[in-house]
C-alpha cells in the first residue's frame, strides 16, 4: 500500500478555510499565516491532481470533488483523534479490550442493558462477548481467556458475586403425549419420553445437569435449537423461562404439570480473572452487570 501523499494537517487546514469562510480567518483560527494556509492547500491539489477549491466573487467555494473528499476528511480526521485518545487511555492503564464469557442460559436483555451502559464509558474500548455451557465458562475463567465469567456454577477457587437467580421451567407442545395426560406428572411419567438437553461446551469434564432420568435423550449444542425441537413437538426440556417467553405466550410450548420440579431457581455468579488486576474498563463492565443483573 502506498503511503498517503497528503497529511492530517492538510486535511485540517483544508476544513478550517472551508468552516472559517476563507484564507484569512482559517490563518487566524490556526495561528499560522494567510500565505502558509493558501501554499497548503495548493499544494494538497497538486498532490492530490484534484482541484478542491475555486473562486467565487471575493470567497473561496468547494469543487464537486472537494466537497466529497472533504466529507471522507472529516471523518479521517474523527478517527485520528479518538486514536490518539485511545493511546492515552491506554497509557493511563485503560484496557483496549475486555473479554466477557458468559453462561448461554444468562437473559440477554440484561446483558444487553449493562453493554449498553457500557458504550459511552468504554473510551474506545472493546468486549469479546462469548457464550459457553455450564463447564465451558469455567474452562474460559483457569484458561486466562476470560477477564470476565457470568455462570450458573460456584467456581472453586474465584470469589464469586452472585446475581439474580433465573427460573427454568419443564415444557413441551401442548400436544405432546405428557400434556394428553390432562393430569399432574411425576418423574415415572417422564421417563418413556424424549428429553432435550444442552450440551456442556466444556471439554475437560463436561458435566451433566439438571434432571436426567429419561430413557432417551437428545443432546444439542445450542438453546436456540433445543427449543425448536420441543416446539415442533419433539420431546419436552427445562429452559430458562426468559428464553422461551415468547413461545409461552403463544401457546407453541405449554409449562409441564410436574408435581414437583417443574419450575427451579438458578444461580448466577459473576467472577473475575484472579491472575491479573482488574483494569478500570473491565470493573466498570462488572459494575453494570451486576446493577443490570436485576430479574
Amino acid at each position: 500500500m502506498k503511503a498517503p501523499r497528503v497529511t492530517l494537517e492538510q486535511w485540517r487546514t483544508l476544513q478550517a478555510v472551508v468552516d472559517h469562510g476563507g484564507f484569512a480567518q482559517a490563518a487566524e483560527a490556526l495561528h499560522r499565516s494567510q500565505s502558509s494556509v493558501s501554499y497548503t492547500v495548493a499544494r494538497m491539489q497538486e498532490q492530490l491532481g484534484v482541484p478542491l477549491l475555486e473562486i467565487a466573487g471575493r470567497k473561496a467555494v468547494l469543487t464537486e470533488a472537494g466537497a466529497a473528499l472533504l466529507r471522507r476528511s472529516r471523518n479521517l480526521l474523527k478517527e485520528a483523534s479518538q486514536l490518539e485518545e485511545l493511546a492515552w487511555n491506554m497509557d493511563q492503564g485503560w484496557e483496549a479490550e475486555v473479554q466477557l464469557v458468559v453462561d448461554a442460559a444468562y437473559p440477554t436483555q440484561r446483558l444487553a442493558g449493562a453493554l449498553k451502559a457500557f458504550m459511552p464509558q468504554s473510551k474506545g474500548c472493546r468486549v469479546q462477548l462469548r457464550e459457553e455451557v455450564l463447564s465451558g465458562v469455567e474452562e474460559c475463567l483457569h484458561d486466562g481467556t476470560a477477564d470476565l465469567a457470568i455462570s450458573g456454577i460456584n467456581i472453586a477457587g474465584y470469589l464469586p458475586h452472585q446475581l439474580d437467580d433465573i427460573e427454568f421451567v419443564a415444557v413441551a407442545h401442548p400436544e405432546h403425549p405428557l400434556h394428553r395426560l390432562g393430569r399432574t406428572l411425576t418423574h415415572n411419567d417422564l421417563q418413556s419420553h424424549l428429553q432435550v438437553v444442552i450440551r456442556d461446551s466444556g471439554r475437560r469434564q463436561p458435566r451433566d445437569a439438571g434432571w436426567l432420568g429419561a430413557e432417551q435423550r437428545w443432546t444439542v449444542t445450542n438453546l436456540n435449537t433445543a427449543s425448536q425441537l420441543v416446539t415442533q413437538g419433539l420431546g419436552f426440556a427445562w429452559f430458562p423461562e426468559h428464553a422461551i417467553a415468547e413461545q409461552l405466550t403463544r401457546g407453541s410450548l405449554k409449562a409441564l404439570p410436574l408435581v414437583q420440579g417443574g419450575r427451579r431457581a438458578a444461580n448466577m455468579f459473576l467472577f473475575a480473572n484472579k491472575d491479573k488486576p482488574l483494569g478500570p474498563a473491565t470493573r466498570i463492565l462488572a459494575d453494570l452487570i451486576i446493577e443490570h443483573s436485576q430479574r
